[in-house]
């Protein structure tokens, strides 16, 4: 019996300047159909580019040297570009890790998801947009029948995501690439999205691969897993067989639960300053309000975890902060001083104390500047270093987030894995020299092994450096690793706050308890019985869990 996928021997390479560097070292690769494998591995692994390439798919600048690419029966990698694009977005479909970068922000999304059923001659438009707002609905999308009509700047990333997810099925394909589909998703909304995900290909019997850096995810989602590292494969088994007996080394440490987690510290003094003050805040997009009266202090040397599911006002909230959308009403205080709103009318310092680390690495890097380039400006705008010391502070900065000078100062973006993105942007931050540091989802694409190593760091630079850092995560493991105080967000409102030990401990908020139920297990079961503990009947049913 022949496989709906069957990879032989891929060795893949990328090129740096004239070099070609290997990335994948002859891996071999089978999927029939209706079956899920798990791809997972630490970033840098060569997840994607695996994934990618059982499309008969290379980013610019990598190449399949060796090996085979068949896709039922068809040679993928002597197949001309007219019987790729009948298969692409048809038979075979791809969920990126950065909706945002995924989408033209020109069009809107409906505009865009009934492009491959209507160009492919599966649907007319008016079906294909019907169909549509019905997968809409399945996953779980607020107002199914308008949402579609929205451009993807008027939705939130995690909507943006199941929104591709959505397209991506729009053809029913018999397989789909989701690559880190769930990175940028809180816990409730990751259980619909999976749940509908597996639902999903059970009902059309699609073969899938499921990249994921989160163990537990992909426990809930394959029937095998292979492990990847640095290009090689480590092993590959049966979901339960490894979980429960993994062989190698590099697996178990995989599997290890994240040992990070900074105590608790002691209460601030009630009559200590804070960094950042946030009084009452009320912001709109038009003419909605989406933030309403938010307060909360942030002190010196102290990291605040801000959660809460996807459009709850978490970003906003940060955006307020940084003055990209000056709030309606409230205002906002830097070490007791009033900030002005709009950051067009902050000094020069002010603006230099507060920095962001950004959810999409992807979008928020400048795909034509060289990685030491990007560090280097702020480097030289807030810093006035220039010539040698400008490049001594690069280095430096590079160091810092463990990605070597002479290695990465000349590459591109491109060249890097997300997780090694997301440390660029964080080196940009600390180029400042700032006193407050919002971490923007900044650990939701990197690995557990990768995620440790950066919360460490950080963790490092805040005793060092005094620094203070506003963390808006959906990752509740971070938040226990990291945080000093909790704010829990729903719908543009702080519902719930305090110390971390005492927001972790019941009684909680029901929305609270709802958020700390969700976190996914390392237990194949584990989504199946919470489904039948919220008493649904189907997967793809709205009483997956969310709360009015």
């Amino acid at each position: 019996m022949s496989h709906l996928v069957e990879m032989r021997g891929i060795v893949m390479e990328g090129r740096s300047d004239e070099t070609w560097n290997p990335i994948i070292n002859g891996v071999d690769l089978t999927l029939d159909k209706g079956e899920v494998l798990g791809l997972i591995g630490e970033s840098g692994a060569g997840k994607s580019t695996l994934g990618l390439a059982a499309m008969g798919f290379t980013r610019d600048g990598v190449r399949i040297s060796k090996g085979s690419v068949m896709f039922d029966g068809i040679d993928l990698l002597a197949a001309s570009a007219e019987q790729k694009r009948a298969l692409l977005g048809k038979r075979i479909a791809y969920v990126a890790q950065s909706a945002a970068a995924s989408f033209n922000p020109a069009h809107k999304l409906i505009d865009q998801h009934s492009e491959a059923p209507v160009q492919h001659g599966v649907m007319s438009r008016a079906e294909a947009e019907a169909d549509g707002m019905e997968l809409y609905r399945k996953l779980r999308l607020p107002n199914p029948d308008q949402i579609g009509f929205r451009y993807p700047h008027q939705v939130s990333g995690g909507q943006l995501q199941r929104a591709m997810t959505a397209m991506a099925m729009s053809c029913r394909p018999d397989l789909i690439i989701f690559d880190e589909p769930t990175t940028a998703l809180d816990v409730t909304t990751q259980i619909e999205v999976l749940a509908s995900i597996r639902d999903i290909v059970e009902e059309y019997d699609t073969a899938a691969i499921y990249i994921t850096h989160d163990l537990a995810v992909v426990a809930q989602m394959a029937d095998r897993i292979k492990v990847l590292l640095k290009g090689d494969e480590v092993e590959e088994a049966e979901t339960r067989e490894m979980l429960s007996a993994p062989k190698e080394d590099y697996t178990k440490s995989l599997w290890a639960v994240r040992h990070f987690q900074r105590p608790q510290k002691p209460a601030v003094a009630l009559d200590a300053t804070p960094v950042i003050s946030v009084q009452g805040i009320t912001a709109a997009y038009g003419k909605i309000d989406v933030l309403k009266d938010v307060s909360f202090d942030i002190h010196e040397g102290r990291t605040v975890a801000v959660v809460g599911e996807s459009g709850s006002g978490k970003s906003t909230t940060a955006r307020c902060i940084t003055g990209l959308l000056p709030p309606r009403l409230g205002h906002i205080e830097l070490d007791g001083e009033p900030l002005p709103l709009d950051y067009r009318k902050r000094s020069k310092d002010q603006l230099r104390q507060i920095q962001m680390i950004y959810q999409m690495a992807d979008t928020a890097l400048n795909p034509r500047t060289k990685i030491g380039e990007i560090i280097a400006r702020p480097v030289e705008f807030y810093m006035g270093l220039k010539g040698r010391e400008k490049r001594r502070r690069v280095d430096e900065l590079l160091e810092q987030i463990e990605l070597p000078a002479a290695e990465y100062y000349h590459r591109l973006p491109s060249e890097l894995s997300g997780g090694q993105k997301q440390r660029i942007g964080i080196a940009r931050a600390l180029a400042a020299e700032p006193k407050f540091i919002i971490c923007d989802e900044v650990t939701s694409a990197l690995d557990q092994l990768v995620a440790e190593g950066i919360l460490r760091l950080l963790a490092d630079l805040q005793d060092k450096l005094k620094l203070s850092y506003m963390f808006i995560t959906h990752d509740l493991a971070t938040v226990k690793s990291i945080a000093d105080e909790v704010v829990v967000m729903k719908e543009g409102r702080v519902i719930e706050q305090g110390g971390k030990t005492e927001m972790f401990r019941p009684p909680h908020h029901a929305y609270t308890d709802l958020l700390l139920s969700s976190v996914p297990e390392m237990d194949p079961d584990w989504l199946t019985n919470l489904l039948a503990e919220r008493g649904v009947d189907n997967i793809g049913d709205a009483a997956v869990g969310k709360m009015d």
